[in-house]
């Protein structure tokens, strides 16, 4: 067992239950914010090895976060709209301004950073600021630990067959127990919500919305790995201890 990984989640756990209790929608996207920009830290740091990164723009990036709820609702789908091509612009006028010493492949690295970081991120910012947003944010938490928490048990116990090259230490085995596992804290969720707090959201919609964010956890994690991989590293870092993807 794994008492690093254990300790950490008990640790995590209440840190963010007093964020997202405690914080109004501004503080909630600061912390959000300072996550992103760790995050991106990693993610720059291990494809350094392999290119030259836009780093200040993808560090630059984070902090949209921040200013996600300030922005008018009816201008905000606009605004992320636009994002993208705003991006891409400033990515290739770095190109030019260098003299090309800035590669397309090192553009192409940073724009796939700042999509795989901030914008995920960006969509929690978007549910807690959602209409019983307080509520609704903890199926996204619930998915991705408990998928991550019964995948690892199920697999360490349970797991004979491989399920990818791309992280060989996955097994199918903790892939669908990862899945049930998340399902069943949010279907237990969705009984207390609906019970205690007036809520009346369907257990089918539940089940179909948590298979679905179980798997592009799952997905994620696989996109983890086969950067890693790709770098030639074992761990974007040990900032959460027990808690690195293991390759």
């Amino acid at each position: 067992m794994d008492i690093k990984r254990i300790t950490s989640g008990l640790l995590g756990f209440p840190l963010v239950l007093i964020i997202l209790l405690i914080g109004d929608k501004v503080f909630v996207d600061i912390a959000l914010a300072i996550i992103a920009l760790l995050a991106m830290n990693e993610y720059l740091n291990a494809v350094s090895k392999v290119s030259k990164p836009v780093k200040w723009l993808g560090y630059l990036s984070c902090f949209s976060i921040m200013i996600i709820h300030l922005i008018p609702t009816s201008y905000l789908n606009m605004v992320v709209t636009l994002a993208v091509p705003t991006i891409l612009i400033i990515l290739f006028a770095q190109v030019i301004a260098t003299e090309m010493k800035t590669s397309f492949k090192d553009i192409a690295y940073t724009f796939l950073g700042i999509f795989y970081v901030v914008f995920f991120i960006m969509f929690v910012a978007f549910i807690n600021g959602m209409e019983n947003g307080n509520i609704l944010i903890w199926y996204a938490i619930f998915a991705a630990w408990g998928t991550d928490i019964f995948a690892y048990f199920v697999g360490k116990y349970f797991g004979k067959h491989k399920f990818s090259k791309v992280s060989p230490k996955k097994s199918i085995e903790g892939c669908i127990g990862g899945t049930i596992g998340a399902l069943v804290l949010m279907l237990a969720y969705t009984y207390v919500a609906n019970t205690y707090w007036g809520m009346n959201y369907s257990y089918l919609y539940i089940t179909g919305i948590g298979i679905i964010l179980s798997l592009v956890g799952q997905i994620g994690d696989f996109a983890a790995s086969s950067i890693k991989r790709f770098v030639g590293i074992k761990d974007f870092s040990n900032l959460i201890p027990g808690h690195r993807r293991n390759a």
